[in-house]
């Protein structure tokens, strides 16, 4: 799937494409997972100005884990929730996508996290009337940039990081004046190649 100039993506294709390439239940961790803690992200898909964006949240400075970062919506699975209920959950929560608001389109492919986390990334078309209400708390920003760029695997660097007193090779990805690395762009770059 080649992205267009102009960022358009018809929905009703998308849906089909969506629904045939990922995955319809969360994802099974991957065995170098086991003993990590279960986590899910929404990748809220909505429509702005005639195309599919995915929205972002920046997390605030103050935050004791990731401060600063661009991530999806998303947290720790609890207690008797699935990956779905979590992932719908932190999103309401976050940024008050409430779960009647998004159409499960499926899960891309399980993300391991450098943190102690395997995370299920949920894709979701979230419905045009929603009001985005960040919580101030988890969220200092959101934004959203198109899916198309994305999808273009031009648009994707490998880049090197001091992480903890290592130096680490991420996968690493633009948009407008926001730097998108670590898990995030991991997810992305798997949507990428389940969608490609």
């Amino acid at each position: 799937m080649n992205a267009h100039p102009q960022w358009h993506i018809d929905t009703q294709d998308f849906r089909s494409l969506a629904r045939a390439r990922l995955l319809p239940a969360p994802p099974l961790p991957p065995a170098r997972a086991r003993g990590l803690r279960p986590a899910a992200v929404l990748m809220p898909l909505l429509h702005v100005n005639d195309a599919l964006h995915l929205l972002f949240t920046v997390r605030p400075a103050g935050m004791p884990s990731h401060a600063g970062e661009v991530c999806f919506p998303g947290g720790g699975v609890k207690a008797g929730e699935d990956a779905l209920r979590a992932a719908l959950r932190e999103a309401r929560e976050e940024v008050g996508i409430a779960l009647e608001q998004v159409e499960v389109l499926g899960f891309c492919d399980a993300q391991v996290t450098g943190s102690g986390h395997v995370i299920a990334p949920l894709l979701g078309l979230v419905a045009a009337d929603c009001a985005i209400a960040p919580c101030p708390r988890e969220v200092a920003e959101v934004f959203t940039a198109p899916l198309a760029h994305f999808l273009d695997v031009a648009n994707y660097r490998v880049e090197r990081r001091l992480v903890r007193g290592r130096w680490r090779d991420y996968r690493v990805v633009r948009w407008d004046g926001h730097v998108i690395w670590g898990a995030t762009a991991a997810i992305l770059w798997r949507l990428r190649e389940r969608l490609a």
